[in-house]
Order: C-alpha cells, then sequence, then structure tokens
C-alpha cells in the first residue's frame, strides 16, 4: 500500500518536475527571443524586451529599453510580409513627419539572420483608449472623439498617389464581390435584399469620389490618451491600399456599439470642425450598408461570430436609416455639444 507520505513526495515531485519544465521553457523562448533579434542595429543598448500581446496581427510585438533609458517598441514579421511592411514603415514615417502623434519611426530592415523583418520606433507613453473607456464619463467620451475627428482630418491632408485608381472602381469590385456572394449563399433574409438593392441602385455614390490618405483602421483600438489629453495614433498595419475615400475611414469603427454614441458624435464634429455637410451622411449610409453586408457575408460563411450577430448587422443599418430611407442614423445628435 502507498503511504500518504509517499504521495505526497510523488506530488512535490510532480509539482518540482512542472516548475523545472516551465523555467527551462521560458529560458530557451527568452533565448531564442534575444538570438532572433541580434542584428538589429542598437541590439547590444537592449537591456529590457518584453513580449506584448495585444492586437490580432500575426507579428511578434515587443516593449524594449534601452541602457540609456529609451523605451522602444519593436515589430517582427515573417519575411514574407516584407514588401507589405516596408511600405508600412513609410507610412508611419509620412504621417509622423507631417505631425500626427504616432511613434517615431527609428529602423526598420532584416533580422533573425534573413528570415524575418523588424520595424523599430519610438514608445508613446499613451493609455489605450479601449482601456480607459469602461471608466471614461459621456462628456469625455464626446471630448475624446472630438480630438480623434481633429487627428483624423489632419491625416487626410496627405495626398493620395496622383496615379491613384478611380474609387469608384476599386471599391465598387468590393461591394460586387459581397452582392455576389450573397446571391450564392444560401443564408437569405428580407433586410439583406434591401441592403443589396440600396447598394446597386445607388452605386453612383462612389463616381468621382476625393482620395487620401487612409489610416486603414481608425478605431478607439488604435488611438492612444497621452498624459496631457491629447490623442496618439498607432498601428498601420491593417490598411486596404493607403489611400482612398477619406470619408470611408468612417466606416471601421465599431459602429455596432451604440453605448459609444457620445464618441461618434464627438467624433464626426471634430473632423468637420462643426455640423458635417448633408453629402457625408449619404455616403456614410452606403459605406454602413456595404459594412453591415460584409459582415453578415463574413459570419454567414463561418468565418466568425454566430447567425443572431449577422442578423443583427443588418438590422443594425436598417433601423438607423429608417430602411435606407434617411441617411442621417438615428444616433446622430445634431448641434449635440
Amino acid at each position: 500500500m502507498v503511504s500518504m507520505i509517499d504521495c505526497c513526495k510523488e506530488g512535490m515531485y510532480m509539482m518540482y518536475v512542472a516548475a523545472k519544465d516551465g523555467f527551462i521553457a521560458k529560458t530557451l523562448a527568452d533565448a531564442h527571443i534575444w538570438v532572433m533579434l541580434r542584428d538589429i542595429p542598437g541590439y547590444a543598448s537592449f537591456v529590457k524586451i518584453e513580449s506584448l500581446t495585444k492586437g490580432a496581427s500575426g507579428d511578434k510585438k515587443f516593449y524594449i529599453e534601452t541602457a540609456d533609458s529609451r523605451r522602444l517598441f519593436l515589430r517582427i514579421s515573417d519575411i514574407a510580409e516584407q514588401d507589405r511592411k516596408k511600405t508600412e514603415y513609410a507610412m508611419m514615417e509620412l504621417v509622423h513627419n507631417h505631425g500626427v502623434l504616432t511613434p517615431q519611426p527609428l529602423g526598420f530592415g532584416l533580422c533573425d539572420g534573413g528570415k524575418s523583418v523588424y520595424s523599430l520606433s519610438g514608445w508613446l507613453d499613451g493609455k489605450d483608449a479601449d482601456v480607459a473607456w469602461p471608466d471614461m464619463s459621456e462628456t469625455n467620451r464626446y471630448a475624446l472623439g472630438l480630438k480623434a475627428g481633429e487627428t483624423l482630418r489632419k491625416i487626410h491632408t496627405l495626398p493620395a498617389p496622383e496615379n491613384a485608381e478611380p474609387w469608384e472602381a476599386w471599391f465598387y469590385r468590393k461591394v460586387q464581390s459581397r452582392i455576389d456572394f450573397y446571391n450564392a449563399n444560401p443564408v437569405k433574409s428580407e433586410s439583406g435584399d434591401i441592403i443589396v438593392r440600396y447598394l446597386q441602385e445607388h452605386k453612383h455614390l462612389l463616381n468621382n469620389r476625393p482620395q487620401t490618405f487612409n489610416h486603414g483602421d481608425y478605431t478607439i483600438v488604435n488611438l492612444l490618451i497621452m498624459p496631457d489629453g491629447q490623442v496618439g495614433v498607432i498601428d498601420f498595419n491593417a490598411y486596404n491600399k493607403g489611400y482612398g475615400d477619406p470619408w470611408w475611414e468612417f466606416d471601421p469603427t465599431n459602429w455596432g456599439n451604440e453605448l459609444n454614441i457620445r464618441f461618434y458624435n464627438g467624433f464626426i464634429k471634430g473632423y468637420f470642425d462643426g455640423e458635417p455637410p448633408d453629402e457625408f451622411f449619404i455616403m456614410l449610409s452606403y459605406y454602413l450598408a456595404y459594412r453591415a453586408l460584409a459582415d453578415f457575408c463574413d459570419i454567414s460563411s463561418g468565418i466568425y461570430g454566430s447567425p443572431e450577430e449577422g442578423m443583427l448587422c443588418l438590422n443594425n443599418v436598417l433601423r438607423w436609416f429608417d430602411n435606407m430611407q434617411n441617411p442621417v442614423p438615428s444616433w446622430y445628435l445634431k448641434n449635440f455639444i
């Protein structure tokens, strides 16, 4: 018979083995990180490397401290992403040099023996807006929206390339691909049919739209609240092509969460320095109709979410815009201060 003492000894031994294995695994992982980064100029000055997990990309991200007390942000990507990441880095340089509060680009190149590409920048000492959000008052949410809108307006003063493809051609390909998917999908709804008809009958709205530099994912997830109250902008890695209709940038925001209503009203008013033109809402209704259909298609194909969430995307837009009969969304508070 196994005694209680023997059982305790065996349990302690197993705990010791597990702890030892965990220590060894962590040590090997840390050693791999240091080896992977040793090709980066300035590597010898790194005294602290801390992995960061926030974000949906497959990149490896690190917070770094140097011997001379500098704080840096490092992003490591697979070598297959080199061209895309080079463009992303150039965009960061462009925006930073334009006076937008973004991390200062400090270096770009190959590392890990040529198997990876790195992007090194300064560290912005701000609080993630999405983390601060739950504790913010409605007034502060509105103020954050105002500042976010002002910053986006500044970003949009950067022009698109002179040889940019016409917006209507590029964007309607996206629209048509979603319509084709919807038509071929056995999952249908009356709400979806209304959205599809609206997108088809109003595609002329895309004609001759101006194009500017675009961030590509301008949401509170990519905003920082700085100690002085200003707004910092991060993560230029989700852009479509780096430019487009500036008003398309109002689409990726999490419009589905109506608890953010004060932020979005401030966001719009901050961008336009007051009330927006009627044309803005007309375009916004088109872009949000497209987004609702795109999300419905993704959800119904099993990429993410549930069927109920897919229907919610469509029904929200129809409710906001009175079945696409009123271009001003129901949540917009005119002359709200």
